[in-house]
């Protein structure tokens, strides 16, 4: 079943939209049958169970880690993920490239942005993300800012407003790409669309797209 709601889901993804197959509170079980059917990329986002996973699943898997990272957590993400797409603060960013160069990993990250309407969501606004690329991504070391990452607000009726959120990202994004980050071939990452809302990110300009329910079902808490 899993392996039909990948086909269903990839059928439906324009070329040039990478899909995340949110992993998260899922078992490694049904992650198995998502990369037996030929997905590759995955997206966790609580450091112990990213860690438990990658012991126990096959070693070409892409972990995407996609939640909120405590800088306590750092070091076993670092250790596990190739990409961290979460970093939301200046204290966060760094700490991820020290530990990074520590471990002699190259991490890639997105810094995560905030446009929804929701005081709880974590990110960086646009200004502060580009304040960032301008001050502070020519010092690191070993990690490559290769995107942004973003979530619209949580008001599924209301598709003018998500319509808003996703084209203020996506205009951060082309912001920062003709401005302190237009050196960077790597930076070509947006990430922003789920199950509930893909459709609206992609015709905004995602070209990454992050689904867990539409594959693996209702999380399993």
């Amino acid at each position: 079943m899993i392996a039909d709601r990948l086909k269903s889901i990839r059928d439906t993804l324009p070329s040039g939209v990478e899909l995340v197959a949110v992993s998260k509170f899922h078992p490694a079980e049904a992650v198995k049958e998502a990369y037996d059917a030929g997905q590759r990329v995955f997206g966790e986002s609580r450091a112990a169970e990213l860690t438990e996973k990658t012991s126990q699943l096959p070693a070409d898997i892409v972990w995407h880690f996609i939640g909120h990272l405590q800088t306590n957590k750092v070091r076993p993400v670092v250790a596990a993920a190739s990409v961290i797409q979460s970093i939301d603060s200046e204290r966060l960013l760094l700490a991820v490239d020290r530990e990074a160069e520590k471990q002699g990993r190259r991490v890639d990250v997105l810094l995560q942005l905030h446009v929804a309407a929701e005081e709880t969501k974590f990110g960086l606004t646009p200004d502060e993300a580009c304040d960032l690329a301008e001050r502070v991504v020519p010092q690191l070391k070993a990690v490559t800012v290769t995107g942004v990452m973003g979530m619209a607000s949580n008001t599924p009726d209301d598709r003018e407003r998500i319509t808003a959120d996703f084209r203020a990202i996506r205009a951060t994004f082309d912001r920062l790409a003709a401005g302190a980050l237009s050196g960077e071939p790597r930076f070509t990452v947006c990430s922003m669309g789920m199950s509930d809302d893909r459709d609206i990110a992609i015709a905004c300009g995602s070209n990454m797209v992050r689904i867990g329910t539409d594959i693996f079902g209702m999380r399993e808490y």
